[in-house]
């Protein structure tokens, strides 16, 4: 975990330099990054260039009664065609968020409602292989975020030969989809094999991640070449946005591991309500808002003067660490509601620090117990240390002994993990008390690159380049 109560590192607005809390990750709205107008508002989808998936299902024919995937043990729920709206969304839930700009979407975003990730491994040598690959899937994920069908669609097209698109999104709306992507070190380099004539070019600060005190990490849930991260309101347009890059990358990627995340555990938008984690807490209190450009220039985003040489390419991105925190949430439910307010720092009805009546009061960290988590994961603690969480929730059915495999998958963004999350995570894996509860069981770290300024660009263009 990291920041302020909760698996992860919390951080503060600019506006409020108190306390970071929760055990997730946060977003805020998209206006500071570029991926959606000024303001962070989504706009509405506009289709001029192919038919959108509301029209594919008038082609194909009405009434096709379409499946919510269930994301993390959620139950799921029949929709048709335009009424396909996720149960509690708000009026923009519909709405698409821009694809193009200076950042990519799905960083400083407002965080939506559920999450399908994916770590691929490359799986071809060519590196046109590997450079056409990316420019079809960024082509994709443009048509995909703005509900827009891949390539030709799913149906009406010729009989004998497999659809363009899967199908499994035919209606729905664009449900703020961002896909956001990332290259992991073993790009670069494997085996002591410069793979694609980039291992150059990597970023001094795409490290190894140290092994932390407590860590249990399982290879299979670790590391990847490359990345991706889709966000949606509605479960069944992420998975359907994964599915179908995986199925365009065949031979040439293969998907080392996924993970299916709901109920975001911490919020970019200041003024949304903070939600809380599996632990029953309320996450993410002080996050770094979207909307605080400074805080985000300073904190998140990749500057020019970083990205000297080499490194150019990374101007204007961001490095992403995701861990898979297991919580042991039997262990945590026969535990005192006292010892659980001592351990995070807070209480657990309103989320006031220890002292305080409210919420979004400015903690005391030395009237909490020196190893409550907010106390250490707080930016005065860690000399401002601050990154941005949009983690997420996941259960996983059980673990064979009748435990619940649920957690918190945690997302966090940051200008150099050097400074952020390293010596957070350091500081927290030796004192926290919350350590007891948790173990870190999956990590890895991506590069993730600037925005796709437009139609003729491409994910990782400048890396190639």
């Amino acid at each position: 975990m990291t920041q302020d109560d909760g698996m992860s590192a919390e951080s503060t607005t600019a506006a409020d330099s108190t306390t970071a809390d929760g055990t997730g990750t946060g977003t805020g709205s998209s206006a500071a990054e570029g991926s959606a107008p000024e303001g962070g508002e989504a706009t509405p989808t506009a289709n001029g260039r192919a038919p959108s998936r509301r029209s594919l299902l008038g082609w194909g024919g009405a009434g096709l009664a379409i499946g919510a995937v269930a994301a993390g043990g959620t139950a799921a729920a029949l929709r048709t065609g335009g009424d396909a709206q996720p149960a509690g969304a708000d009026s923009t839930a519909g709405a698409a968020i821009a694809f193009h700009g200076r950042h990519q979407a799905g960083i400083a975003s407002a965080v939506q409602d559920r999450l399908h990730f994916a770590a691929f491994d490359v799986t071809t040598d060519d590196r046109d292989e590997l450079i056409a690959l990316l420019k079809e899937w960024t082509k994709a994920a443009a048509r995909m975020t703005a509900g827009d069908a891949v390539g030709d669609g799913a149906v009406g097209g010729l009989a004998e030969a497999p659809p363009d698109d899967t199908g499994e999104a035919l209606g729905l709306p664009p449900s703020r989809l961002t896909l956001t992507f990332g290259i992991g070190p073993t790009l670069f380099e494997k085996d002591g094999k410069d793979r694609f004539g980039i291992k150059a070019r990597r970023p001094e600060a795409l490290i190894e991640l140290p092994q932390f005190p407590g860590d249990n990490l399982d290879k299979a849930r670790s590391g990847g070449d490359l990345c991706v991260q889709a966000c949606a309101d509605d479960p069944q347009v992420a998975v359907h946005a994964i599915r179908n890059l995986a199925r365009i990358g065949f031979g040439k990627v293969a998907i080392r591991w996924s993970q299916l995340g709901f109920g975001k555990t911490s919020s970019t938008t200041p003024d949304a309500q903070t939600p809380r984690n599996m632990f029953g807490f309320k996450d993410g209190t002080h996050n770094l808002a979207g909307t605080d450009t400074a805080a985000l220039e300073k904190h998140v985003w990749v500057a020019d003067g970083d990205a000297k040489g080499r490194e150019s390419w990374m101007a204007g991105g961001s490095y992403l660490v995701a861990r898979r925190i297991r919580m042991h949430i039997e262990t945590w439910d026969r535990t005192s509601l006292q010892e659980q307010e001592d351990i995070f720092g807070r209480n657990k009805g309103e989320g006031a620090p220890v002292g305080k009546k409210h919420e979004r009061d400015t903690p005391h960290l030395k009237s909490m117990l020196p190893t409550a988590h907010v106390r250490l994961a707080h930016p005065d603690a860690n000399g401002g240390v601050r990154i941005l969480r949009r983690g997420y929730s996941f259960t996983d059915g059980t673990d064979g002994l009748g435990r619940l495999d649920a957690g918190l998958f945690f997302l966090a963004y940051q200008r150099d993990v050097r400074q952020g999350f390293v010596p957070l995570q350091k500081r927290l894996a030796a004192n926290d008390a919350l350590n007891e509860y948790i173990q870190h069981v999956g990590s890895a770290l991506f590069a993730v690159p600037p925005g796709v300024r437009n139609a003729d660009d491409w994910w990782g263009r400048a890396l190639f380049a």
